[in-house]
Formats: structure tokens, C-alpha cells, sequence
């Protein structure tokens, strides 16, 4: 007996999801500086992370990154950490703080041929959703360059101010997305 909707002749073909959001994995590593590398030298010269950096976050904190694949080709992806601090520091480039209440976002990346279509939009937005189930979870904070500044502030972050990390000659602005709001500060301040 043939599956519904099949017909002799005509076997059922196994296909991958369309798209599929997960975490990544340290096996998902080189994929990941792939599309960062090609991203981010040609705009400013660095990469956020390099491929042992990359390798070193999806070991330890695996589950603040989220990749976007469509037909099993990673086409975005998003590298978080834990942060302990205010402000972003040198430190928080290559550290994760396993108590800390901030998600460091490192980098937001897309492939080249699936770019100007809204999917970092969507990425972010579906991070942050994320990080919201994460209890421990109280603000998400990067670092960006100028022109992007727009496209976070569309997506909820607030501006901080010039981020005291530079890298070469680049320069950066802090921003914010509060997971917790108000209401996590009056509910565990003691009051």
C-alpha cells in the first residue's frame, strides 16, 4: 500500500525543513566564520570573532546563539554571552561570565545572497523573544557602528553612549534591549 498521495511510480522524497531555528553548535563553527568573514571585512576590515572565538562560545554558551537555516544552509545567526558588568569592556569580546544577567551580543550575521531581504530583522527579533524565556536573562547589550544604529533602535535597543572599546580605528556605540523591563528590577530590589 502506497502513503496517500503517492502513486506507483512516484516515491515520497525525503526533504529538509524550509526553515529551521536552533542553536548552534561548535560543528556549525566554520559555517559560522564563513559568513562572518565575508561579512564584516569587507565593511570594516575585522571580524567580531575569530574561529577559535567562534568555536569557544558555541562550547561554553551554546544555547545565546541562534543560526537560521533554510534547507539545512545556515543563513544567519546571531553569537551571544553572558556579560557580569555595565559597560562593555575588551574583556567582554572574548569572555563569557557564566552569572551574568546580560546577553553580550557579539554578532548578527547573513549570508551575502540572502542580504536586504529582513531576515537579520527577524533573527533579532526571534532572539530576543528567546532571551525573554531565559530567567536569568535581565538586558541584552552590543556594540555597532554608526550606520546601524537605526536598525537596532527599529528593533528596540536604546542608545548608551560611545562604547570605551575600540578596535584599529574603529569606534562603537553601546546600545541596550531590556529583556526584564521595570517589572524585574521592582520584583527583586527588595522592595
Amino acid at each position: 500500500m502506497l502513503p496517500s498521495g503517492t502513486s506507483p511510480g512516484h516515491q515520497r522524497r525525503h526533504t529538509l525543513p524550509a526553515s529551521e531555528f536552533r542553536s548552534l553548535t561548535p560543528e556549525d563553527a566554520i559555517s559560522v566564520f564563513e559568513i562572518e568573514r565575508e561579512a564584516f571585512i569587507l565593511v570594516s576590515g575585522e571580524c567580531p570573532l575569530h574561529l577559535d572565538e567562534v568555536r569557544h562560545f558555541l562550547s561554553v554558551c551554546a544555547e545565546l546563539s541562534l543560526g537560521w537555516f533554510e534547507e539545512g544552509r545556515l543563513v544567519a545567526f546571531i553569537i551571544g554571552s553572558l556579560w557580569d558588568q555595565e559597560k562593555l569592556s575588551t574583556e567582554a569580546l572574548t569572555l563569557h561570565k557564566p552569572q551574568g544577567t546580560t546577553v553580550h551580543i557579539h554578532v548578527l550575521a547573513v549570508h551575502r545572497t540572502f542580504r536586504q531581504q529582513g531576515k537579520g530583522s527577524i533573527l533579532m527579533w526571534r532572539y530576543l523573544q528567546y532571551l525573554r524565556s531565559l530567567p536569568y536573562v535581565r538586558r541584552a547589550v552590543l556594540m555597532c557602528e554608526d550606520f546601524l544604529v537605526p536598525f537596532y533602535q527599529k528593533l528596540g535597543f536604546n542608545v548608551q553612549g560611545p562604547s570605551e572599546v575600540t578596535v584599529g580605528p574603529l569606534t562603537f556605540i553601546e546600545m541596550q534591549y531590556a529583556v526584564r523591563g521595570h517589572a524585574f528590577v521592582r520584583r527583586y530590589s527588595g522592595c
